[in-house]
């Protein structure tokens, strides 16, 4: 059975040298993608009696422990000066919407592929939709915990600025950087099979070593700029500076991150079609 690589092979060169392509292959799959993160949705639920409900329950609850673990047994404080009034389960949820949906994608990328080795035996299906199905899977359940932090904002009467409107901007920032760490961890699934225990530690450390439990400030000034070497820290800031400080993220370092983002996705693509030559041999 000859593999679909091979049925683009003429153009293929072309094809990889060209840091369009991950994202003209998801024009080129949007419906595809589309009914498969439907599906993935939906699969998440399935058999649950509070069906699809859990995915607006399970943020709301969180946040519920949150406010009474943090708020009320710790009575923690966020220390930076920018924080006024607003309580610190509310500035904690908002880095967690970030955290949360790169931390699922990291955690399935090992798995994308070898949970599906009907795929990869398909001629002609697009292994890597596979990562925008993942993506868009975690979008959904990001989306879900921002209108969860609305309404919490509202409830506890928190001010909204007109700012956080641009709040899907930063994740346009960020889901090419997501994107290609799970192409290439995906890939790497394929031929390491402990690697899905490595990704949940490390996925883990990156979380704990962001701005999200802590603000920047609270590192002594010459550490400060190790937080920048996280792909989570500008993400999580720029939405705090938009949604709850009504500022705008500086835009040479929005720049900054756009352009390493959409390297990070052009390389991690280039890697998994580089080493799916011999996905159906492993599997």
């Amino acid at each position: 059975m000859t593999p679909w690589h091979a049925v683009e092979a003429p153009a293929g060169r072309a094809r990889l040298l060209n840091p369009l392509a991950p994202y003209l292959g998801l024009a080129a799959h949007a419906r595809l993608t589309w009914d498969l993160t439907r599906r993935d949705v939906a699969g998440r639920y399935r058999g649950a009696m509070g069906g699809k409900l859990w995915a607006f329950l399970t943020p709301l609850l969180m946040l519920a422990i949150y406010s009474f673990v943090f708020g009320y047994i710790f009575q923690a404080r966020w220390t930076a000066a920018e924080t006024g009034s607003i309580s610190f389960p509310i500035v904690l949820f908002v880095g967690l919407i970030f955290s949360n949906f790169f931390t699922e994608c990291l955690n399935r990328a090992p798995g994308l592929v070898v949970s599906n080795p009907n795929y990869v035996k398909k001629v002609v299906f697009p292994l890597e939709v596979l990562t925008w199905v993942a993506i868009g899977t975690s979008l959904f359940h990001a989306c879900i915990g921002v209108g969860v932090l609305f309404l919490a904002m509202l409830v506890t009467g928190t001010h909204i600025p007109a700012t956080a409107l641009l709040l899907p901007l930063v994740f346009v920032l960020f889901v090419p950087m997501v994107a290609g760490f799970t192409w290439f961890l995906a890939a790497m699934g394929v031929y390491l099979r402990d690697l899905l225990q490595f990704v949940s530690v490390l996925s883990t450390a990156l979380v704990f070593l962001a701005p999200i439990f802590y603000p920047r400030t609270m590192l002594p000034e010459e550490y400060r700029w190790m937080l920048s070497l996280n792909p989570l820290s500008f993400v999580v800031e720029a939405g705090r500076d938009l949604v709850l400080w009504g500022q705008l993220p500086d835009w040479k370092a929005a720049l900054g991150y756009l352009a390493a983002s959409l390297a990070v996705a052009w390389a991690g693509w280039m890697s998994f079609q580089l080493t799916r030559r011999g996905f159906a041999d492993v599997l």
